[in-house]
């Protein structure tokens, strides 16, 4: 897709993949923006954990709420968001997202500017043979400036009743 071009993505249409309990479906590359943002779906199945308590360096995500309710951690605050919703995650802030329900939920993520979409993709090389070493995860972040705490993992699964991977 080349900046400009006129598209439909058809519903259901386009590259997806998942890692662990966070589906990646990918919609408007950077490329397709002059790197201005990016577009991806993240699916999340029951009861699922998108990611450890993590922050960015270069980009806000905005993520708005397709289906099912998504609760996220902004800071030291907790919010859920439901169909129509909006969540914005700004650079800098440490942040998670999940799906408590019994129901996938979904979401658009909007990346602002565009370039962290490419993490995903390198993500789900790493998770093609199933969980990795946090330590794997952690040298493709270091790549797009993303910091994770993985400490944080064992609580927010039992805070709020989800897995992780």
């Amino acid at each position: 897709m080349e900046a400009r071009e006129t598209v439909v993505l058809p519903a259901g249409q386009g590259r997806m993949g998942w890692i662990g309990g966070l589906g990646v479906r990918f919609m408007i590359p950077g490329s397709a923006t002059r790197e201005g943002f990016a577009l991806v779906e993240h699916p999340l199945r029951p009861r699922a954990l998108a990611a450890p308590l993590h922050r960015h360096s270069r980009e806000d995500e905005y993520s708005f709420v397709l289906r099912g309710q998504v609760g996220a951690r902004l800071g030291e605050e907790v919010v859920y968001g439901k169909p129509g919703d909006v969540i914005f995650k700004p650079r800098g802030q440490w942040h998670t997202f999940w799906n408590a329900g019994d129901t996938e939920a979904s979401l658009l993520e909007m990346i602002a500017p565009a370039g962290f979409e490419r993490y995903f993709e390198k993500l789900l090389e790493v998770f093609a043979d199933g969980l990795p070493d946090p330590e794997a995860i952690a040298r493709v972040a270091a790549d797009y400036g993303l910091e994770f705490d993985f400490t944080s993992l064992p609580r927010l699964v039992a805070e709020h009743g989800v897995r992780f991977g």
